[in-house]
């Protein structure tokens, strides 16, 4: 039997394997170093499957049978932190956030807001910390990262297979990375 493991957004085909089962399928294309970020595997029975050198950053795997989520993001490392923990956050030249805006990111300044803590909603209200790979890549000339600290107890939310971003309801903007520094000035 053909299957094929497309994109969740785009359905593009990100592997294609012909095998008894969708199972098979994705430890094929793991197995062979395939893409599989953004992968649709909803629904998929994953009993068993080897994936620990499987990328699924951003895969919706809602509904996926007898897979743990702690295999889907590095980011779940931040719920076993104490203290104070730092993140980055990508705004704007007007120090909002680039895709809803509102809280302004200052140095110095604590901001606050409800988050929503649901873990299969990848991108929801509250505030967006990431990785600093994650934000290096959606910068755009004019941007700026912040350096952004908080505790454990602030979390609100690690979507599954993230792509780097987590949601915070509280946070202190620390510092302005160097642009220069990071090589995108």
């Amino acid at each position: 039997m053909k299957f094929e493991i497309k994109h969740r957004y785009t359905s593009a085909i990100l592997f294609t394997a012909e095998t008894k089962s969708l199972k098979l399928a994705v430890e094929l294309g793991v197995k062979s170093g395939a893409y599989l970020g953004g992968a649709d595997l909803r629904g998929a029975d994953l009993e068993g499957a080897y994936l620990g050198d499987a990328y699924l950053g951003d895969a919706d795997l809602r509904d996926a049978k007898s897979i743990s989520k702690y295999i889907t993001t590095p980011l779940y490392m931040l719920l076993d932190q104490v203290g104070k923990i730092r993140a980055y956050k990508l705004t704007t030249a007007e120090d909002e956030g680039p895709f809803k805006g509102g809280i302004k990111y200052i140095v110095g300044k604590t901001v606050s807001a409800k988050a929503d803590k649901n873990e299969n909603i990848p991108c929801g209200y509250g505030i967006s910390l990431a990785s600093l790979d994650w934000c290096m890549s959606n910068w755009q000339k004019g941007y700026k990262i912040k350096v952004c600290e908080f505790a454990h107890k602030d979390i609100a939310c690690i979507p599954i297979a993230s792509d780097g971003k987590f949601r915070v309801s509280k946070c202190k903007v620390i510092s302005e990375k160097d642009l220069k520094e990071l090589g995108l000035e």
